[in-house]
């Protein structure tokens, strides 16, 4: 009877240890609502695309590059200043400048502000690539009309740590509902006084993948709330200040 019982034990920690290695997947946590809008999004304007690729384009009559190998990337500058030829290099957040060929000591603040610079021409050349970066906090605000066209809207905030210099400011997407195209963003900054700013999306064309787009970028009176600007643009409210346009965009490698 006892070695009866023995066996059984025995057959019941082979089973119980089989079991415990053998467990059962942990379930995925499920896509927030705003993860699942972001990740359409970043599909419809590249996904995958940016992931491997370099590109060069003007704006403002310097000439930028990246390039993006999966998390690591390198941004390029170059431009000429009172007879004076500036390269500037930022390699995963490490930022060096050339001065007429030569290695630029350069103040922390100098570092800042030339890091800060080139971080965001690149980021809204590339929207919405960026917007999954960790420090992205994400919220959706519902849905709207403009120009009869229904939008997603999506709220955007950032954490202090990883978010840059400029982690207090917040965003607005409106995400068509059709095309899953950023067609319009709006944010407000504190710097220099601090502003609010409006900008329509416009001339969108896809090379190696990826859609850029320009902008008409508006301004409107300082305290104004984010989720007002589409209903003041309307009706013809905001003052136009410029024209964001990323130009001569060209592959810097073979893409697909």
């Amino acid at each position: 009877m006892t070695r009866i019982v023995l066996i059984s034990l025995l057959i019941s920690l082979l089973y119980a240890c089989d079991h415990a290695t053998n467990k059962e997947p942990v379930s995925e946590v499920p896509q927030t609502r705003e993860d699942s809008l972001l990740n359409a999004t970043i599909e419809a304007h590249g996904g995958e695309a940016y992931e491997q690729s370099a590109y060069t384009f003007t704006f403002r009559d310097r000439k930028y590059s990246f390039v993006n190998e999966g998390p690591s990337y390198r941004y390029e500058a170059k431009y000429e200043k009172n007879d004076t030829f500036f390269e500037d290099y930022m390699d995963n957040e490490k930022f060096s400048r050339k001065v007429n060929g030569e290695a630029a000591a350069l103040t922390e603040k100098k570092e800042t502000s030339g890091r800060e610079g080139l971080n965001s021409v690149i980021y809204f050349a590339t929207l919405p690539h960026k917007l999954k970066d960790p420090a992205v906090n994400k919220f959706y605000e519902g849905e709207v009309i403009i120009k009869d066209q229904a939008y997603h809207v999506i709220r955007v905030t950032f954490d202090e740590e990883g978010g840059g210099l400029d982690h207090e400011d917040n965003y607005y997407y409106w995400i068509n509902k059709g095309s899953n195209f950023i067609d319009y963003l709006a944010y407000n900054y504190q710097v220099n006084g601090g502003g609010v700013r409006f900008r329509e999306g416009y001339n969108k064309r896809k090379l190696g993948g990826i859609v850029f787009q320009d902008y008409v970028n508006y301004k409107a009176p300082l305290g104004t709330p984010l989720a007002e600007l589409p209903s003041l643009f309307e009706a013809g409210k905001l003052e136009k200040l410029s024209e964001i346009n990323t130009e001569d965009v060209k592959l810097l490698s073979t893409q697909e």
